[in-house]
């Protein structure tokens, strides 16, 4: 079997899939690897994206793929454990010990939200326990909101859902870390802050109702958003030397390339702004920065000497 591939994609999600058009619609040969276990996954219905508006996440993924077949574009369900660089290209290893070889690496392997340790709330998330109200804000709206965060990120995510629920409460599950001046201004917009340590989350059937803490006391809750931060899904990145900023994502320039040559990334690897459509956005521009640069690769080099003048 001939592992040589243009282009290997690691992470099949929106960015990997739409650069994957992109490159087989180049002609190039493309190897997408995916480990099946994408960011929203939890989520019931994925937003924001024109004519995809409340598809379900495994389903547009799945029309995705579906789409790369007619370009030959071959996608596998493997995790990668290296990628190792060397003069024709990259080797990419996979789990299993598995070999291949590209030309370039595209970095689409995504993030995970560090999710909240609260007894119960498994049964809530992507239901009733959210992390993105422009995903979600619209289902659950007018309802009784919970915040669950603290310093700048609870100032910043309360506020922002007071678009969507009069009926906002922060609880910060211990010490909140807001100034003074923080906490004046939620208590302006009518914001009340609960500072106790948070026992366990109940409800039935997916809907949350009461947030309980530790101390016996209980409120009642229909929805909570929660602003705990991500993770790299994947080290690969980091492992290959890729630059990271002080956020822990991965700056690319306009082209979505990377501080390391031949090393490509998109996604939400790269940018605050994580919607599936900036995310195929990002992945559609990589496909055609790469396509590029191998066709530059590609021209043979012009002779420099003078051609010799017909007589």
């Amino acid at each position: 079997m001939d592992n040589n591939y243009d282009v290997i994609i690691i992470g099949g999600g929106p960015a990997g899939l739409n650069a994957a058009i992109v490159l087989g619609r180049s002609r190039r040969r493309v190897l997408i690897c995916d480990s099946g276990r994408p960011r929203n996954f939890k989520a019931k219905f994925m937003h924001g994206y024109l004519t995809r508006d409340g598809i379900k996440p495994l389903e547009f993924l799945r029309l995705g793929s579906e789409e790369l077949k007619r370009y030959d574009i071959k996608k596998c369900q493997m995790e990668i454990s290296s990628v190792i660089p060397h003069t024709q290209g990259f080797e990419v290893v996979s789990s299993e010990g598995e070999r291949f070889y590209s030309k370039k690496i595209l970095l689409a392997t995504g993030i995970t939200d560090n999710i909240p340790q609260i007894e119960g709330i498994d049964e809530f998330y992507g239901s009733s326990v959210f992390h993105c109200p422009y995903c979600d804000g619209w289902e659950v709206r007018d309802t009784r909101f919970a915040v669950y965060a603290r310093g700048k990120a609870a100032l910043a995510l309360s506020l922002s859902l007071k678009t969507w629920s009069n009926d906002v409460i922060l609880v910060s599950d211990g010490f909140a870390r807001l100034s003074r001046k923080d906490k004046e201004t939620l208590e302006w917009h009518d914001v009340r802050i609960y500072t106790g340590k948070i026992a366990r989350l109940e409800g039935r059937g997916g809907l949350l109702q009461r947030i309980v803490f530790v101390n016996g006391s209980s409120l009642e809750r229909d929805v909570m958003f929660f602003s705990t931060g991500q993770k790299q899904k994947s080290n690969i990145a980091e492992m290959l030397g890729c630059r990271f900023n002080d956020k822990g994502f991965i700056p690319t320039n306009k082209k979505q390339q990377t501080n390391i040559k031949g090393i490509f990334a998109a996604g939400d690897i790269t940018k605050d702004v994580k919607f599936v459509v900036v995310a195929a956005a990002e992945g559609a521009r990589a496909g055609v920065a790469i396509n590029m640069e191998l066709q530059e690769e590609e021209r043979p080099a012009l002779k420099r000497e003078n051609p010799v003048a017909n007589t």
